[in-house]
């Protein structure tokens, strides 16, 4: 499916659909006991944090621990966007360096690349000027993640805790595990992080899973391998029986140094607050009614991809958190109030068994 948003027709009838505005009435209800939920999930995310400490003798993220790959490159906004497309710093065509990190979802930084689960990538982007969120102020940059699956199964903060709770008494228990997600109604979205595909992570799309401000409106965003040898790449999946544990990284360093990588960065603007959530995110919001439409292209030169010392300097020290950035882009919904507490929880606890400052970097000359 061409989910791109290259036809002059399509562009047309685009522009003129009644997308809801960020700031309207029912976009967010904060739920009952919500703050309760939070402070509970930013506690077991440091348990799971401590619980690897004990393991490898270092603290790492509760989530995303484990590093595939970091490159450079520059995010290109489009010069000739129309205007519904033409919100916070795609308000105008510009060039952003920007630097982006591959990663595996879980806590855990030994896991073995050929077990199947979710996969991220996160992006700092330079340079940029605006109004910025108060955890941002000060710090020119906007920071932008993602994730394999369209779903979040975190999908709001009473359900993160339930299900984190889960996975710290039985993550080491599948059977047992997934009996208790059995009886769970969302069992589906649950068990769906163990079925996905585990390919070449060059050919992996990518999504933000919750909703953000996007200048006027609300949206969600993804990012789409966009050059031939990409898309090739997405038929080659990980064997258990012939590759090693850490074929994914292994698969993009030689990607990264033969070739150059291509993106396209895409928004799905939210147009019906039953059918696009904001405060739910494990609802994927329909792209065949809701089209994604393309703001941005992201350019990675050929370059290597496994750096030991910047790997070091970005899990010790740096920081990625979508609240570091510009209002007109700020997060929306629990999910994201989630994130708004639970990572400064996080951060802080890796600086302090670590003993390494968190370094909020301002622009590309402060990376090793």
């Amino acid at each position: 499916m061409d989910i791109s948003n290259r036809g002059v027709d399509d562009e047309s009838k685009l522009a003129d659909r009644n997308y809801i505005r960020w700031h309207a009435e029912g976009v967010e209800k904060v739920p009952e006991n919500e703050e309760e939920d939070i402070k509970a999930v930013a506690d077991m995310i440091n348990t799971i944090q401590k619980a690897q400490w004990n393991t490898h003798r270092h603290c790492y993220s509760g989530t995303h621990a484990r590093t595939q790959g970091i490159v450079k490159g520059k995010l290109i906004v489009h010069d000739d966007l129309p205007t519904h497309l033409k919100q916070s710093m795609f308000d105008h065509g510009a060039e952003y360096p920007v630097i982006c990190r591959y990663s595996s979802e879980p806590g855990d930084p030994g896991l073995d690349d050929r077990i199947p689960q979710p996969r991220g990538f996160a992006m700092k982007v330079f340079n940029v000027e605006g109004d910025f969120l108060p955890a941002g102020v000060g710090i020119p940059t906007q920071d932008i993640e993602f994730n394999s699956t369209p779903a979040l199964d975190l999908a709001d903060a009473k359900t993160a805790r339930e299900i984190v709770d889960l996975r710290i008494k039985y993550g080491n228990n599948q059977p047992e595990l997934y009996k208790h997600l059995e009886v769970r109604p969302d069992t589906e979205l649950q068990k769906f992080r163990d079925r996905v595909r585990n390919t070449h992570l060059e050919s992996t799309r990518q999504y933000s899973q919750t909703a953000y401000r996007f200048g006027d409106y609300i949206a969600k965003y993804c990012l789409v391998p966009n050059s031939d040898t990409q898309r090739k790449l997405y038929d080659e999946t990980v064997k258990p029986d012939e590759h090693e544990p850490d074929i994914l990284s292994k698969w993009l360093q030689n990607f990264h140094r033969d070739h150059d990588a291509e993106y396209l960065l895409q928004f799905q603007l939210c147009e019906n607050l039953v059918d696009q959530p904001v405060e739910y995110a494990g609802k994927v919001w329909d792209p065949e009614k809701y089209p994604w439409q393309t703001v941005a292209t992201l350019l990675v030169p050929r370059q290597e991809s496994f750096d030991w010392e910047m790997k070091n300097f970005w899990e010790d020290q740096i920081r990625v958190d979508p609240w570091h950035g510009l209002k007109t882009l700020q997060p929306l919904g629990g999910p994201n109030r989630l994130r708004r507490v639970v990572y400064p929880a996080s951060s802080a606890l890796r600086r302090k068994m670590n003993a390494r400052p968190e370094v909020n970097v301002k622009s590309m000359a402060e990376i090793p």
